[in-house]
């Protein structure tokens, strides 16, 4: 399991990161077709009260997986990024059952 953090105009968080990867290491148990994850941490200068975004990217065959969320804090945006690519995961996985 390889997991890259950007923290892009944020500061680097060794608790925020640990939290992720924590999460992540879920996912890649789960599905083993899975290769490396891209974490994005940014912050929306325009939303101050919801401008915390995580972005994630997955590495895996075929088209790369990619979700996006915008919350009050960075620990409630990446469950609701996971949350979203695990539902884009299960459709995989449907998907490379019937092949």
């Amino acid at each position: 399991m390889t997991v890259n953090f950007q923290y892009v105009d944020v500061d680097v968080s060794e608790t925020l990161s640990a939290f992720t990867e924590e999460k992540l290491k879920k996912i890649f148990n789960r599905y083993e077709f899975l290769i490396s994850a891209t974490v994005y941490f940014k912050i929306d200068e325009k939303q101050h009260e919801t401008g915390k975004i995580c972005n994630i990217e997955l590495s895996a065959p075929g088209p790369r997986l990619y979700a996006t969320s915008t919350e009050r804090n960075f620990e409630v945006a990446v469950r609701q990024t996971i949350k979203d690519l695990e539902r884009q995961l299960e459709k995989r996985k449907e998907l490379m059952k019937t092949h």
